[in-house]
């Protein structure tokens, strides 16, 4: 005789294969546990370990008294630890990158600013607001300031599109090669711009201070990664 968490596991691979094959799109609703039971030939506390497995995943999600639901899969992973451009982390993942500016403008640094970035309060700043997207999608909201006194004389911050990190390095002669990041939890209504902000209230914020190989600050982002779009890795070793 089979023993449980045999049972267990053989529903969970085949509601996972289920899954992989579009037989449940992202967001609808499985059929009731004792239906589940039914098909597989199982009973109905198999079934629900089952699909805890599948909600550790990040597969599903449970509502108590509502059903399980197929939740939406990031569209772009990459790795926490490696610090790439996004444009480049959304083409390695098989994705075509696209940036989209909504704003760029000089100014003076805000007292907070300066605190964070460690400079003084009459520095001026390029300010840049720009919307990060792969196939087409949102992926993000980026919130960037960069020491205007890095720019050439004259630049004009139209000029300024495509990859951040390009502009830095072919532009500025500057790489970022460290970056001293904080990541936090976000649900607001107010964060983005365009069409589709108001439909996003979950996010994952990548704050983070660039600097170069002289040690430099070059860079201050607070990046703003819709939940279930773009999702991060982290290898952790002992």
């Amino acid at each position: 005789m089979a023993r449980s968490g045999t049972l267990v596991s053989r529903v969970a691979e085949d509601l996972r294969s289920a899954l992989a094959a579009g037989q449940y799109p992202a967001g609808s609703k499985l059929p009731p546990e004792t239906e589940l039971g039914s098909q597989f030939g199982v009973s109905r506390p198999t079934v629900r370990a089952a699909l805890r497995e599948l909600e550790a995943l990040g597969l599903v999600r449970t509502s108590h008294g509502v059903g399980t639901f197929v939740v939406e899969q990031p569209a772009v992973r990459t790795g926490l630890e490696r610090l790439d451009s996004i444009t480049e982390s959304i083409r390695a993942d098989g994705h075509v990158p696209d940036m989209v500016y909504a704003s760029r403008i000089l100014r003076a640094v805000m007292p907070e600013e300066a605190a964070r970035m460690e400079v003084p309060g009459d520095t001026q700043v390029l300010e840049i607001r720009r919307t990060i997207l792969a196939d087409g999608e949102v992926m993000a909201y980026s919130y960037d300031l960069m020491p205007a006194h890095l720019l050439p004389k004259g630049f004009d911050p139209e000029e300024l599109t495509g990859s951040l990190f390009d502009f830095m390095k072919q532009r500025l002669n500057r790489v970022p090669v460290t970056a001293f990041a904080e990541v936090h939890a976000v649900e607001s209504n107010h964060v983005g711009w365009g069409s589709e902000a108001a439909t996003h209230k979950l996010f994952l914020l990548l704050n983070q201070l660039h600097h170069d190989a002289t040690g430099e600050l070059i860079l201050y982002s607070r990046t703003y990664f819709i939940e279930g779009r773009y999702s991060f890795s982290l290898v952790r070793t002992v």
